[in-house]
């Protein structure tokens, strides 16, 4: 069920954020900045600013700076100033971008929960999307308001309440004629592209089935509370170890697996499956956290056909990643770094000479449609995909074969409507299928308020 009272899914400004002065924060200021498609885009230097620069957000700012040659690291924000400062020392030491760093971004440098209205007030053109994923939905609709180019990293919500509000701010950003980028880097890789454009073209016949599998081991372990700083808000506590929190993360299987689910749609062309069932749960202690440490989930799809996703983080085990997609004619298989095709269409993909990051390539389109004025638009498929791995967790938790209409119909906001980062902020009970009281999703079926 909702933590909160109800409100409009559609109102992007409903997640307020709390300073720590206890003044409340909007969720974006409409500042109105025009969009780099207007006037001379190709004369423009482009203002770069990124939020979040964590593991993932120091790599985006890399990724994104290599990927045009007239842009420059503008402003950064983040929770933790030694963060974000220690990211910029490292991007002022690499040799292939430390000349796109702005000579004045010192004074662009911001810390807290607001960082992101900092940084979006600084006047950027593109903004990199990279905080826990909880605060997607709020920072994607500020920057939109303020008519700035974003990369959203993936997944793009952690319930369905988010993927709304995403969805919602989405229409804006095509009306802005605004630029998206999704994270969802798989479907820019070298090998996967001509992989899946031969799945597509029927190398393999009809999709029956897929076998995908993300076996790793544990990310981010949540420390034990005798490690909590004294003084230290429960608020901050669960944000400084936000992947053990699903209202923060999402929980393993839509924070990571995601880009197994995501290669799932991309095999049915995006087509939204029938429903979902699985199991999961924990096999090691978490301290106080509350997510899963393994997802087994079934999607069903039209014509019989299914796909299945493993995913677990556990110690000192076996691990692998890629998929297993079986047709009528062929079967395809799919690595980190490899792709092949048996059957009536035998194929192998070639690693060229010279390749390219995933991570680089999918920020060089990006950039390329924002000079061209061609605007680039993975909103859609970034929701669609959170949506399917949503559906897979929630499937778990509750212990349900959840139909696609059920989800999307139901009652699911797990983010608290205030963020007070002096606050009291209770932990959820770990999902136990079966038990309501555990339950964060409210069906309209049952009713069942936990």
């Amino acid at each position: 069920m909702s933590e909160k009272p109800d409100t409009p899914l559609s109102d992007t400004t409903r997640r307020n954020f709390v300073k720590t002065t206890g003044t409340a924060a909007a969720a974006g200021a409409a500042i109105g900045f025009p969009s780099v498609t207007f006037g001379a885009p190709n004369d423009k230097k482009l203002k770069i600013g990124v939020v979040g620069t964590g593991g993932r957000g120091g790599g985006a700012m890399m990724n994104a700076m290599k990927a045009d040659d007239n842009v420059e690291l503008w402003s950064m924000g983040d929770l933790y100033l030694e963060e974000a400062e220690k990211k910029l020392a490292m991007v002022r030491k690499y040799g292939s971008v430390k000349d796109k760093v702005s000579e004045s971004i010192d004074g662009r440098v911001f810390s807290g929960i607001d960082s992101y209205k900092k940084v979006i007030d600084s006047g950027v053109d593109v903004i990199l999307l990279t905080t826990p994923p909880a605060f997607r939905p709020t920072h994607f609709a500020a920057a939109v308001d303020a008519g700035i180019h974003a990369f959203v990293e993936k997944p793009c919500a952690t319930d369905m309440a988010g993927v709304k509000e995403f969805l919602a701010t989405s229409k804006v950003a095509a009306e802005k004629d605004l630029s998206v980028l999704c994270g969802f880097c798989y479907r820019y890789s070298e090998h996967g592209r001509p992989l899946f454009e031969k799945i597509h073209d029927g190398a393999i016949g009809e999709v029956e089935s897929i076998h995908s599998l993300y076996y790793a081991g544990p990310v981010k372990a949540m420390p034990p509370a005798s490690s909590r700083p004294d003084g230290m808000s429960d608020t901050e506590w669960q944000i400084r170890n936000w992947y053990n929190f699903t209202w923060l993360s999402g929980d393993g299987i839509v924070e990571q697996g995601c880009h197994n689910v995501d290669r799932i749609g991309w095999a049915f062309k995006d087509a939204s499956p029938i429903a979902a069932y699985g199991s999961g749960g924990r096999t090691r202690p978490n301290e106080a956290g509350n997510i899963y440490d393994h997802f087994s989930i079934t999607y069903e799809y039209p014509n019989e056909a299914k796909a299945h996703v493993e995913w677990r983080q556990f110690v000192d085990s076996y691990n692998f990643t890629g998929d297993t997609i079986y047709g009528t004619k062929g079967i395809a298989k799919f690595g980190t770094s490899s792709a092949s095709i048996t059957g009536e269409n035998p194929w192998n993909w070639r690693k060229p000479r010279t390749p390219k990051s995933m991570y680089d390539l999918e920020h060089e389109e990006f950039f390329a449609a924002i000079r061209s004025g061609e605007r680039k638009d993975d909103a859609d498929w970034i929701a669609h995909s959170t949506t399917m791995a949503i559906l897979g967790r929630t499937a778990c938790y509750s212990g349900k074969r959840i139909t696609w209409e059920d989800l999307n119909n139901a009652e699911q906001d797990l983010v608290p409507d205030n963020i007070d980062m002096n606050g009291e902020l209770p932990i959820r009970p770990m999902r136990i299928p079966g038990v309501p009281e555990t339950q964060d999703t409210v069906f309209p079926e049952d009713n069942q308020k936990a």
